[in-house]
This record gives C-alpha cells, sequence and structure tokens, in this order.
C-alpha cells in the first residue's frame, strides 16, 4: 500500500505514519517546515519532502491522509481529488484504526498525554502489548510518539478540536476534565459540553467511561439509560495517598491522572501492585514538566520545559513547580499560543498569573498557529496588553529575541525557569 500525509510532522500525523511504516506500506509526507519529528520519520524510512507541491501526488497512491489545519486549497489535496485517490483527515484514518482493535481512548481538555503514556506504560508493564498513538514523545518509545505493539489494544488521545473525536470508536472513554478550550471552532463552553456527551454515549454496551468526579465541566455532562459502565475517580478516594507517595511528576493534576490509570487498569484486571509499579517508573513525557539542568552564562539552574498554554494548564504546573521547588527563586517565560485562543479566555490568563505565586514572569508574543487564525475581534489581542492588563510588578513583556540574554544576566545560582507554551518557544530550552 501506498500512503502520503499532508502534514507529516504534526504530532498526530507523524505517529501514524509510522504505524503505516510498521505494516510495512510504503510512506511518504510532506510539510512546511523539518524538524526533529521529520527526521525521525526519515530515518524509519518515510520520504519527507518540505513544502506544499502538486507534484507531490502521483495517480499511483492509494489513500493520502491530511492534517486537520490543511484547507481545501492545498495543492497537494487538490491534487489528490483530481486524481480520484481516497483522501481523508487525520481524525478519519485513525477512527478506522479504533475498529481494528480494542481501542482506549483519553479525552479531555487537559492532561490527555501524560494519561496516555501513564496507560500505555501500566499495559506494557502488565503483558498486554499495546499499540499506542499518544500527542508527545517518550523517552520508553525511543523518543518517538508512537509504539507498535503485537495485541489487538490500542492506546490513543482524543482531542475535542474540530469534533474531531467523534470519527473514533473505542471499547474505554476516560475524561480527565472539561473546559473552555478551543473556542474558536466551538464558540461557547455549552457546546464544547455536547460535543463530549456525544462522544461518550457513542461507548458500546460492554464499554467503559472513566471520568473525574472532582471536575466541574464533567459535573454538566448528564448520562441516562446508557448501558456503558461509568467509573468514576476522585482526589477523595484513599488510593491517592499512595499514588501521590509513589509519583515522581509533581502536583496535584497528575495525581488525578494517575487515579484515572488506576480505573483503567481495573477494568482491564490488571492487579494493582503492577499498576503501582508502573505509575512510579514514570518519568514524564517530552515538554510536561520535562525537569533539565541548565546554565545561564556560568550560573548553574534548574529548566522546565512544559507544553502548558490553557489558564488552568498554567495555573497547575505553576503550582505543581512551586510545590515542589518552595524555596527556590522561580522564573516563568510563557508564550501565548494562538490569537484566539487568546482572545476568548483573555480574562482567564489574567487571573491566572495575577493569582499564581511565582518570582518573575515574562510573556513574549503570541504563537501564530498555521490554519487555525481566521480575521476576528482577536486581532486586537497581544501580549502587551495581556501583561498591562495583569498589571503586576513580577510580569513583563519581552519579545522572543531579548529574552535569552535578559534571563542570563538577571538570573541567579540555583533558581528554576520555566519555559513554557505550545507553540516555538521550547527552543529556548537548548539554550540554557
Amino acid at each position: 500500500m501506498k500512503i502520503h500525509l499532508i502534514g507529516i510532522g504534526g504530532i498526530g500525523v507523524s505517529a501514524l505514519a509510522q504505524y503505516y511504516l510498521s505494516k510495512g506500506y510504503e510512506v511518504s509526507g510532506s510539510d512546511l517546515v523539518g524538524s526533529e519529528i521529520t527526521d525521525l520519520l526519515k530515518k524509519k524510512g518515510a520520504k519527507i519532502v518540505i513544502g506544499n507541491f502538486a507534484k507531490n501526488i502521483s495517480k499511483d497512491f492509494d489513500l493520502v491522509v491530511h492534517s486537520p489545519a490543511v484547507k481545501s486549497n492545498n495543492p497537494e489535496y487538490k491534487k489528490a481529488k483530481q486524481f480520484k485517490i481516497k483522501t481523508q483527515s487525520y481524525p478519519e484514518a485513525l477512527g478506522d484504526l479504533t475498529k481494528e482493535y480494542y481501542t482506549i481512548a483519553v479525552s479531555g481538555a487537559h492532561g490527555k498525554s501524560t494519561t496516555t503514556a501513564m496507560i500505555a506504560l501500566v499495559l506494557i508493564k502488565a503483558g498486554l502489548d499495546p499499540t499506542v498513538i499518544v500527542g508527545t514523545k517518550l523517552k520508553e518509545f525511543g523518543g518517538s510518539n508512537f509504539r507498535k505493539g503485537e495485541s489487538k489494544m490500542l492506546v490513543i488521545e482524543a482531542c475535542e478540536y474540530d469534533d474531531s473525536f467523534q470519527q473514533y470508536q473505542p471499547k474505554i472513554v476516560v475524561t480527565t476534565n472539561i473546559d473552555k478550550e478551543h473556542l474558536d471552532y466551538f464558540k461557547t463552553f455549552a457546546n464544547v459540553v455536547k460535543a463530549f456527551k456525544n462522544f461518550i454515549v457513542k461507548l458500546p454496551s460492554d464499554g467503559s467511561w472513566v471520568f473525574n468526579q472532582d471536575d466541574s465541566g464533567i459535573a454538566n455532562i448528564q448520562i441516562e439509560g446508557s448501558k456503558f459502565k461509568l467509573n468514576g475517580y476522585s482526589l477523595n478516594q484513599p488510593e491517592r495517598l499512595k499514588i501521590k507517595k509513589i509519583m515522581k511528576v509533581p502536583g496535584k493534576h497528575n495525581v488525578s491522572n494517575a487515579l484515572a490509570v488506576l480505573q483503567v487498569a481495573r477494568i482491564l484486571s490488571i492487579p494493582n501492585n503492577i499498576t503501582f509499579q508502573a505509575l512510579s517508573e514514570f518519568e514524564g513525557t517530552w515538554r510536561r514538566f520535562e525537569i533539565k539542568k541548565g546554565k545561564a552564562n556560568a550560573k548553574k539552574i534548574t529548566v522546565v520545559s512544559d507544553y502548558a498554554h490553557h489558564p488552568n494548564e498554567i495555573l497547575a504546573t505553576l503550582n505543581a513547580a512551586r510545590e515542589k521547588y518552595k524555596k527556590k527563586t522561580i522564573w516563568c517565560v510563557f508564550q501565548p499560543h494562538q490569537h484566539q485562543r487568546t482572545h476568548y479566555l483573555f480574562s482567564d490568563f489574567v487571573k491566572t498569573f495575577q493569582e499564581v505565586v511565582i518570582d518573575k514572569i515574562i510573556i513574549t508574543d503570541i504563537y501564530d498557529v498555521a490554519g487555525r487564525e481566521t480575521k476576528t475581534k482577536s486581532e486586537g489581542v497581544s501580549a502587551k496588553k495581556l501583561v498591562e492588563k495583569i498589571n503586576k510588578e513580577s510580569v513583563t513583556y519581552l519579545p522572543m529575541e531579548k529574552i535569552e540574554n535578559f534571563v542570563k544576566e538577571n538570573i541567579n545560582s540555583g533558581d528554576l525557569l520555566v519555559i513554557m507554551g505550545a507553540g516555538d518557544v521550547y527552543k529556548l530550552v537548548d539554550r540554557f
């Protein structure tokens, strides 16, 4: 089978590409820029082209898969349609896989990648040998976001954006939380809740919904008359104490994620001791409170790289930093992600940064997301305006090009530097 993927460098599409490679298919793909991910795909045997060109599509392709961000005027997409090649979005293609496996789908506004990774590692420890598609890189997977297993079990992230998760047909759905997220697509929180409910109620009668009883967003979902099993978890349950003691990753939110994993393991009849052992060995994932030793000129510092880009994620991450490093001076560099998210959640961002107890916060310019930004009233939103509204002495604005030198000159030995955001701010990490 010959498959081409448009937007192959994306965290989801690239995992699917690796799945196709593992099946022995001939795989090619294109993306606008090269990256560590496209380099990894090359090493695994994919043919990678930088740039979207009609000539990348040949008549003998059996399937063309595209990122949801790809528009109908994309030259490769247009050429595939012209040749009458079967085309699928990433969620549609992944949806086909979920029908072939016993699928565990992890949904929620926050915590999907970490929870997916934890579940995968528990299943591996239990000898269930799952195939895994996760939205981050794991060192246990050789720095990849994909693992090929030999069993009929599949663990995936189920993102709600664009209603993507409606394409999936899992046997177990985990919902970590429901929040005001992706409002550029959903417009209202009520629509977000409706989308999650529509996804959950599709579970088969022998399926299970694992959900966070502590989450106020999930409380908005009323499940009536469904035959699938309801498996709630809460920070009030006694197991939280053992989990909090054994976990290497900090934060109350990660204890909650681990409790979700425990519920999934019990549904699959995995003994608690195996689950606890796997959770105790979990050291986190790429850019989810990823701790590194760093230097600022000659000064030794600790650096945390984190993907948080929603106000509640930022609050959870920075609170976890303060909990873990009680006596350190903590710096944070934050890059807002997408103008529309910043617009819709502006007051929430302001409240978060006013509340959080961090010594020095630098906010840099908003990262634009290709294919996701449209002309709306969000055009007036900026990092400078966000900082002005926060109006706090410890919070300042700096353009990206000035951050490195400013931090290196002003940070002290022993300080903690959190570099946070879902855009390209992670590149700063290597400079420390």
